[in-house]
């Protein structure tokens, strides 16, 4: 078997093939059966008008083996090749980035990676009508909470909303009606000994005790005016569906906001659903509202993930977990 997907991998990369698929047009047998050694190993910079099947397809797979690509949306940009890079640490192959025969038969094939879900009354409770930008506003209401079932789908099978619809073409999803979605598998287990904050590439390694890479995650981290912290720190705790605390005199100026404000739980707060707290003051490593903008925009100097990336991680620290800021 190891042979005839060597072969099938040569035979793909030497013909240059590439599936594309109009959004309107993506169908979940064209991602399961989406062959990943048709993706070149090297990619051009603009991407294709429309997701990619195969792309779809590696992006399940890197996710399924704890090499997270961010948001599962048919594009190969930085994150899939940070996820590649992430998953040869992994398994402790030359790290490039790059697609290749190796990279290619390691990965766990046998199972679809688009499934069907039906959507249940549980996925329809707790939605709220619209999240404002204001700062002001979202501390006014009651929960910051998802503003549809197929942003919470989106988030529980860790899809871009754009690529659930398209699956999904014509659905209302309604209570009892049945949907494709990714099938990314169960988060990753292990004890997190030492997490690597690597600034300059904007991603996060999470290391086993013997010094193994557990798993890689896409980030955020700081910017220019908010630079992320340097040099080593360790975890405080970890916060589950906190409220935020906004001070314009501590964080930064949101809008016309110059007073302190407490915005309240929600997968759409600003630090979305887990916030793993740094003993470095006001710091710390967290989910977000916007899972489609990690490390394609700049955060306020903390490490952001998307939520389910960061629930994954904290999952697996405990108090006193070294946390190493490199450039």
């Amino acid at each position: 078997m190891f042979m005839k997907n060597i072969i099938l991998v040569a035979a793909a990369l030497s013909l240059g093939l590439h599936s594309t698929a109009s959004a309107e047009g993506l169908q979940p047998e064209a991602i399961n059966n989406a062959p990943i050694a048709s993706i070149a190993p090297e990619r051009p910079p603009k991407e294709p008008p429309h997701p990619d099947p195969a792309i779809v397809h590696l992006q399940i797979l890197l996710d399924r083996a704890g090499s997270s690509p961010g948001v599962i949306d048919g594009y190969y940009g930085e994150n899939v090749t940070k996820a590649v890079a992430g998953y040869e640490a992994m398994q402790r192959l030359p790290v490039d980035g790059k697609l290749d025969p190796e990279v290619f038969s390691r990965l766990p094939q046998d199972q679809p990676v688009i499934q069907s879900y039906a959507i249940t009354e549980e996925d329809a409770k707790d939605l709220v009508d619209e999240i404002p930008d204001d700062y002001s506003k979202q501390a006014k209401m009651d929960h910051l909470g998802y503003t549809s079932v197929e942003e919470r789908l989106s988030e529980r099978f860790h899809m871009d909303l754009d690529l659930l619809k398209a699956l999904n073409p014509g659905s209302s999803f309604a209570v009892g009606e049945t949907v494709w979605v990714a099938k990314p598998g169960a988060a990753k287990e292990g004890e997190v000994k030492r997490i690597e904050v690597r600034k300059r590439a904007g991603q996060v390694l999470a290391f086993a005790e013997d010094g193994s890479p557990l798993a890689a995650y896409p980030a955020s981290i700081g910017s220019e005016g908010s630079p992320s912290p340097t040099g080593t720190h360790k975890v405080k705790g970890v916060a589950r569906m906190p409220p935020y605390e906004y001070d314009p005199d501590v964080n930064f100026k949101q809008g016309d906001n110059d007073e302190a404000l407490t915005l309240p739980k929600g997968p759409n707060n600003p630090v979305g659903t887990v916030w793993i707290d740094l003993t470095e003051p006001t710091y710390g490593i967290h989910g977000t509202p916007e899972p489609s903008l990690i490390d394609k925009a700049q955060s306020h100097g903390c490490v952001r993930l998307t939520n389910w990336d960061a629930e994954e991680l904290a999952a697996m620290v405990k108090p006193g977990v070294v946390a190493e800021f490199i450039d």
